[in-house]
């Protein structure tokens, strides 16, 4: 490392996922020089691999994790006002049949679930008797009661680009495709080698590093010489699968099974239902994660217990896998280990800064950033104020945060344009989507993916294969017909 610099940055932040963009968003919003780097696409992994939830973690009540609880609460309806077109309110039924909790400790629950985040617009929790409520459709014991709740979805591999979208519109570049080869410590800064996919080698001296590399974190601290390096990270596979749609309604449902584990069914793209996740201890080195055979009976086993429907393992048409990087609290059960995030900064007298960032969930990223910035600002001479609460993602600032109304006013002005195609344009880039509607469509690519689309997710989002457009900058993967992304990658090659 004896060259000079390609480039000097304030911030030089290591990893792509949710809470690598939400630091380098609120870190450019205050003036600071960032560089984001990716290994791999925006959300290539644990982001894009989530259950979907913006959530307080209701079972996370069990394990006395209340101030992570509050703040995700607290963050549940300041995300949904940010970003209304990838996030709207879900109702989840809690049916008490085969619940290994009884009903005193689960309403309990709901009622803290409903008072200790400040709720002002979702509905609170009501008890309802399944065998005379819809909320009971579809499931084969309608016996009992159940609880109503409410809770948020997300789109989350779209929040993640979202974040990265206004992070570059206030100044910072992001480098997809891009690896920290290493990164050597000095005192008044990092030099940091980093490497794009073709193998172009260049130097940036950044005056602070951030380690939030997700299941990576480890390795990126094993190549940053002078780094400190005795927290522990606890890997976790979390599976899902999707099959045809078990029920009626747009509401989802919250599943208890005997070992106290919870699975989530939610409604997913129209006609599919979204089951899981597990939780599964990752021994291996991080990488790309797939569902293994004992993970899929566990949640088809789930599904026979509560629905009417049969499934078998023929009928799953998808299935997705992340590997959870959580702090490691030493808890004898995948299940129980924290979801609580844990902020490691290295920043001894006459040391350039380090900030590594261990766990967290989607729900809380935002206030992760806002934390992991209060640490750091000062380090680098900002004093700037915090930023993000309330400051709408790109896309998000429909008016009066009313979808409907978005919708329906896109309709009278684009009516030549289907109905369908308006609502995924509309929920996939709010107030955006009419960069891409009022140019010439293009072509078709199938499925309604037209090459005006693909040329804005290129230039926009980052976006290079046709991965990167048909599983996490749209879910269309499961929609297309044969031979989309064949045409599809031949048009971005």
């Amino acid at each position: 490392m004896e060259r000079g610099p390609d480039e000097s940055v304030d911030v030089l932040v290591v990893g792509g996922g949710i809470n690598g963009t939400g630091i380098a968003r609120d870190a450019a919003g205050r003036g600071l020089s960032v560089l984001l780097v990716e290994q791999d696409d925006l959300a290539n992994h644990t982001s894009s691999a989530s259950t979907k939830l913006i959530h307080g973690g209701l079972r996370y009540l069990e394990y006395g994790e209340f101030r992570l609880v509050r703040e995700a609460l607290i963050e549940r309806e300041r995300l949904w006002g940010m970003a209304p077109h990838i996030i709207w309110p879900l109702r989840f039924v809690l049916p008490q049949t085969h619940s290994p909790r009884p009903a005193w400790m689960v309403r309990a629950g709901l009622f803290l679930y409903d008072h200790l985040g400040g709720r002002r617009k979702l509905p609170g929790t009501q008890s309802v008797a399944l065998a005379r409520s819809p909320f009971g459709q579809g499931l084969s014991e309608r016996v009992g009661k159940a609880f109503v709740y409410s809770d948020c979805w997300v789109e989350d591999s779209r929040l993640v680009v979202l974040n990265a979208r206004d992070a570059a519109e206030r100044g910072a570049r992001i480098a997809t495709r891009t690896r920290l080869v290493r990164a050597q410590r000095g005192a008044d800064g990092w030099t940091a080698e980093i490497a794009d996919k073709d193998g172009h080698v260049r130097m940036v001296r950044a005056r602070a590093l951030v380690n939030a590399a997700g299941p990576w974190v480890a390795d990126v601290l094993g190549r940053t010489a002078g780094a400190r390096n005795d927290r522990g990270v606890r890997l976790v596979k979390g599976s899902h699968i999707v099959v045809p749609q078990l029920y009626e309604g747009d509401h989802a449902f919250i599943l208890q099974n005997d070992d106290r584990r919870i699975v989530f069914a939610i409604p997913y793209e129209g006609r599919f239902t979204l089951v899981g996740t597990t939780d599964a201890a990752w021994d291996a080195p991080p990488g790309r994660a797939a569902i293994d055979a004992a993970e899929t009976h566990y949640l088809l086993d789930t599904i026979a217990r509560y629905f009417e429907h049969r499934v078998e393992a023929d009928d799953i048409v998808w299935s997705y896998a992340g590997i959870r990087p959580l702090y490691d609290d030493k808890a004898a059960n995948a299940s129980a280990v924290t979801r609580d995030y844990v902020l490691d900064l290295d920043a001894g007298e006459g040391q350039a800064p380090m900030l590594s960032v261990y766990g967290g969930k989607i729900t809380t990223y935002r206030k992760l950033a806002e934390h992991a910035l209060r640490d750091l600002a000062p380090l680098l001479g900002s004093q700037a104020p915090a930023w993000t609460a309330g400051a709408v993602l790109p896309g998000g600032d429909l008016p009066d945060a009313d979808f409907v109304g978005f919708l329906t006013g896109l309709q009278a002005r684009y009516p030549e344009v289907s109905r369908d195609l308006l609502r995924r344009l509309a929920h996939a880039y709010g107030t955006r989507a009419t960069a891409i509607l009022d140019r010439d469509p293009g072509q078709d690519l199938g499925g309604g993916l037209f090459t005006t689309e693909v040329d804005y997710l290129v230039a926009q989002e980052w976006a290079q294969t046709a991965e990167d457009v048909l599983w996490r900058r749209s879910k269309l993967g499961l929609h297309v017909p044969a031979g989309t992304a064949e045409r599809l990658a031949a048009y971005l090659g």
